[in-house]
């Protein structure tokens, strides 16, 4: 049976490249969870956390997993922090394939010094932050079912070809 594949891991670990590139190997959906938070609510993630806190914001990122989680299988990726939320791998994981993409911070770090701001980041050193995450989410994250190094040399297309056999093998792609 064919089950949603679900990537954890840091901002910047490559949830969103490497999602895309394996939902386009498999034929299958991509699902970027900020993006049907944003559309859902009509602003962007900064302005959703600083107008209604990171607690609202982690209530409408469950709603939103769950309303996919229902749907045809696919590939998801939610913000980083939405496996660190009690019991979210494990409720997904009756529906779903949960991988976590392992990066180095500083892999991490660089991969978002190049891309939008994000809330949790606003201010802080960026590096720094990302040791502090990776030190708080780890231990939700190893719940996942399998784990991926994504760090150079590996390619993103490598990481999704990688992906690709774990889904067909073990997600039942």
């Amino acid at each position: 049976m064919k089950r949603h594949l679900v990537l954890v891991g840091l901002p910047g670990s490559g949830k969103s490249t490497v999602g895309r590139l394996v939902a386009a190997h498999l034929g299958a959906a991509y699902v970027d969870l900020d993006a049907l938070i944003v559309r859902r609510m009509q602003m962007p993630i900064a302005r959703i956390f600083g107008e209604f806190g990171e607690s609202r914001f982690r209530e409408l990122e469950r709603e939103a997993m769950e309303t996919t989680l229902t749907g045809e299988p696919a590939v998801v990726s939610p913000g980083g922090g939405w496996a660190a939320q009690p019991g979210a791998i494990a409720a997904a994981r009756a529906r779903a394939y949960v991988v976590f993409l392992r990066t180095l911070p500083a892999t991490a770090a660089g991969r978002l010094a190049d891309g939008e701001v994000r809330p949790m980041f606003d201010g802080e050193n960026t590096l720094d932050r990302m040791r502090r995450l990776l030190h708080e989410r780890e231990p939700f994250y190893l719940q996942a079912d399998a784990e991926l190094a994504n760090d150079p040399p590996r390619t993103a297309e490598q990481a999704a070809d990688a992906l690709v056999t774990l889904a067909r093998t073990k997600a039942g792609w």
